[in-house]
């Protein structure tokens, strides 16, 4: 999905950050943290050219990055498809718009500089996955 890493790419450019919850505050996506059910990571709406991501405050400080990163995603590349819940077994979603949600948010948080810089080490994409706090699930999206 190569557009896919494209539109992450000039994003990343254009914001000059991959943290998804900065380049969110700069296209002016709301980023809500809420007391969801425990089974629900989080959600991409979109109502009245307002753009608002919901991710459960409960969730560990890594999973809340990956999951904004996720929605981040819907609200890029599906801007106006409100989205059902991201749960955990949606990591393994073969849905076409969870898929590209799950390659953008692999692809912002695994920078290609880390994968070119480490190509030496022998890191593999599950280490460095690990490392940027992508699930194990999903990183063999990452395109390289």
């Amino acid at each position: 999905m190569k557009w896919v890493k494209d539109n992450v790419g000039t994003l990343i450019k254009k914001c000059k950050t991959n943290d998804p919850f900065e380049i969110a505050n700069f296209i002016n996506v709301h980023v809500v943290p809420w007391d969801l059910h425990e089974e629900i990571n989080g959600f991409y709406k979109y109502d009245r050219r307002n753009k608002y991501i919901f991710y459960n405050s409960n969730l560990g400080n890594e999973m809340q990055y990956f999951v904004c990163a996720h929605e981040l995603g819907h609200a890029v590349l599906h801007p106006k498809v409100n989205t059902p819940f991201l749960r955990s077994s949606t990591f393994f979603s073969i849905n076409k718009i969870e898929v590209e949600a799950n390659t953008f948010a692999v692809e912002l948080l695994i920078p290609d500089k880390v994968i070119y810089d480490q190509c030496n080490s022998r890191m593999t994409i599950q280490e460095a996955a690990s490392t940027y706090n992508v699930p194990h699930e999903v990183a063999h999206l990452k395109n390289f």
